[in-house]
């Protein structure tokens, strides 16, 4: 009777690399840059100390792909929240989504403020958000122009100025939610983004988006 060897099983090393992102996630949202160690990654996801080197090149590699992941989850959010809205209604709801007004949101503002701390010393990291702050820009002056075309925007302030208020609105409020979570509770970020389209000409929100 021949005798069978079982085979190996094959390694799935794009999960693995998901999985060592979801986990240094979790780490920085738990306890900040500082408790995500390449030790406490390795060991939170299942790896022998030094192993993560098969699947990424250093530290950096690896928050940058936890802040992509973040960047993912406020797409989703994005994607959910302006489904079937357009105009003013769908500017409205993209600056909700960018909002930490919830739970998730304000894990993720975490995630964010730990990337941007690593970016100090790293152009790579650096580079990345600058690549995402311009698409953000483009797509919001994009969408403020027409709106702007459609008469749903009433203000002296020029484009450039409307989108620069808003990065500087939800980049503090980032940095508050995270640092200080009772000075930005969701009662004074909903007012301050109502104060926002107030200074656009847009009369408040009254509906049921608006609780």
């Amino acid at each position: 009777m021949e005798s069978s060897t079982a085979m190996p099983k094959a390694i799935d090393h794009d999960q693995r690399r998901r999985d060592i992102i979801d986990v240094t996630w979790k780490l920085i949202v738990k306890g900040g840059l500082e408790a995500a160690t390449m030790r406490e990654i390795a060991s939170e996801a299942g790896f022998a100390n030094g192993a993560l080197k098969h699947y990424f090149p250093g530290k950096d590699d690896i928050i940058q792909g936890a802040y992509q992941l973040s960047m993912d989850r406020i797409v989703e959010r994005l994607t959910e929240s302006t489904k079937g809205l357009t105009g003013i209604d769908a500017f409205r709801a993209i600056v909700r989504a960018t909002m930490p007004l919830d739970a998730e949101s304000r894990d993720s503002a975490r995630v964010l403020l730990a990337f941007w701390e690593r970016g100090l010393s790293s152009d790579t990291i650096r580079d990345a958000y600058q690549g995402h702050l311009a698409g953000w820009r483009s797509d919001s002056l994009e969408l403020i122009a027409q709106c702007r075309a459609q008469g749903l925007i009433d203000t002296d302030a020029s484009d450039e100025e409307i989108v620069r208020e808003m990065i500087y609105m939800n980049v503090g409020a980032t940095v508050l939610s995270a640092i200080t979570p009772d000075f930005s509770d969701r009662a004074n970020l909903e007012a301050m983004i109502d104060g926002f389209f107030e200074r656009l000409g847009v009369p408040r929100e009254t509906g049921p988006g608006s609780e």
